[in-house]
């Protein structure tokens, strides 16, 4: 075990060093305690995104809240001027995971059939704001 932690420990200090102008931060709304994206090296992390609207109002239901927050990752993806064909990974963390089906007939619409991300997706016992449904995803750059 200690020879694995030094040669990790050799290899992260062989690794270049970053600057801050290596990394874009994009602000999320005024007073949020995180950015909605972060560019580093040709990939966009977008955060997880609920199924508010601009008033932070989460809509009713399994179905409004996941049409909600698949717009919210597009107008995240379109504000860096991509689209969601560029969209290769998406968590996805739901309150209760029998609603999967559900949520699964507003997410593909979302993607063209042979563009689909690669995914995860697990259950949680509590969201932010009391949403039903987080998800966030990776894009790439360019």
């Amino acid at each position: 075990m200690l020879k694995q932690t030094l040669l990790l420990a050799a290899t992260l200090l062989a690794l270049p060093a970053q600057g801050a102008d290596d990394i874009r931060f994009h602000k999320a709304f005024p007073g949020a305690p995180f950015s909605e994206s972060v560019e580093v090296d040709g990939i966009l992390y977008l955060s997880g995104q609920l199924g508010n609207d601009a008033n932070l109002k989460l809509p009713d239901g399994m179905e409004a809240q996941a049409r909600q927050v698949m717009e919210n990752i597009k107008g995240a993806v379109e504000r860096r001027g991509l689209t969601m064909d560029r969209v290769f990974k998406c968590t996805v963390m739901m309150q209760d995971m029998k609603q999967w089906g559900d949520f699964n007939k507003i997410y593909v619409t979302y993607f063209k059939p042979d563009r689909l991300p690669a995914r995860s997706a697990f259950g949680s016992n509590g969201l932010a704001m009391g949403a039903l449904l987080e998800v966030e995803c990776w894009a790439k750059l360019g």
